[in-house]
């Protein structure tokens, strides 16, 4: 990826303010490790960030201490650095934060940032995503319920929908199952057709998956989560750190990876997450942009022969 980088990145490194604070101190990871972090992550990670306004969650004494959601960029922050400026559905305007390059997100990380979260569609189609996303979280503490439900859920969206998805571990507690689509539906229509899919799959596996939100309904089920899929709702990006021991990273993983023994959540994070990407491409990238319009029909009619076999029982 050839972009402009506005900082002379040695010399930013080298007048980093306070290098050696600990935002890890558990793990003895320091403000300049997570800055250089971002910065040798860049290639692989902007492909997810151009174009997408994004969130920081920024912990300026590090991730023991209590830190805060960001949304649009401060004045202080230099001229370089793109903004989107989106209109509120309440009132207002947000300048918020672009990431084009490395210099970017290397300022950010040396304002603290440790994780990123962006939007599901681009400044070219706000009102449209293009990317569609489940958030499966473990009920408990066993991670397997999170990787059977990926794979049913894979299966599904597959054979009979006709759409290819791609896994990513969060780096906090579960997997993102992640369709990229064209950007041709409204986030209200996307979030209809996720909450269809979730509820197709809970009907067809009541003892394992639910679409109920409140946690006492659940009784122990993993719960399809198909909310993040909102105007402004926002995802967290591919390779970006989380604000927990260990310094986890939201890694895209292979079918195959996924289904390997002893993977978990925070399989991979700022120490060991390199050798796995000299390995193989992006599973997340290798899939081009999907239309939703034949699988809504497929799902539709799948969801009426359900409601028709429902009234008859």
């Amino acid at each position: 990826m050839q972009v402009d980088e506005p900082l002379d990145f040695a010399a930013f490194l080298a007048g980093l303010a306070h290098p050696d604070k600990l935002l890890y101190p558990a793990d003895g990871i320091t403000k300049r490790q997570v800055v250089e972090y971002y910065w040798r992550i860049g290639p692989h990670m902007l492909p997810h960030l151009l174009g997408r306004p994004v969130n920081l969650q920024r912990f300026p004494n590090g991730i023991e201490s209590p830190g805060f959601i960001q949304q649009g960029a401060p004045a202080h922050f230099p001229s370089w650095i793109h903004r989107a400026p989106v209109t509120k559905k309440s009132d207002g305007v947000v300048a918020h934060i672009l990431c084009h390059n490395r210099s970017t997100l290397a300022y950010l990380a040396a304002e603290d940032t440790i994780a990123i979260h962006a939007w599901l569609s681009t400044i070219d189609h706000l009102d449209r995503p293009d990317r569609l996303v489940f958030d499966l979280d473990p009920p408990g503490e066993d991670f397997e319920p999170v990787r059977q439900a990926a794979f049913v859920l894979r299966r599904f969206l597959s054979e009979e929908l006709g759409l290819e998805a791609a896994a990513m571990s969060t780096g906090s507690r579960g997997v993102h199952v992640v369709v990229p689509i064209e950007p041709a539906q409204s986030f209200d229509e996307v979030r209809a057709f996720a909450r269809m899919v979730a509820e197709v799959l809970a009907s067809r596996h009541p003892e394992a998956l639910t679409t109920r939100l409140r946690k006492e309904e659940r009784q122990g089920r993993l719960f399809l989560d198909y909310l993040r899929n909102s105007y402004a709702q926002t995802s967290v990006v591919p390779y970006s750190l989380r604000a927990k021991q260990g310094a986890p990273v939201a890694t895209p993983l292979t079918w195959e990876e996924l289904a390997s023994p002893g993977i978990n959540a925070r399989s991979y994070g700022l120490q060991n997450i390199w050798p796995l990407l000299s390995q193989r491409p992006d599973p997340l990238l290798s899939i081009s942009l999907q239309p939703l319009s034949a699988a809504l029909e497929r799902l539709s009619a799948l969801v009426r022969g359900l409601r028709r076999e429902g009234s008859a029982q």
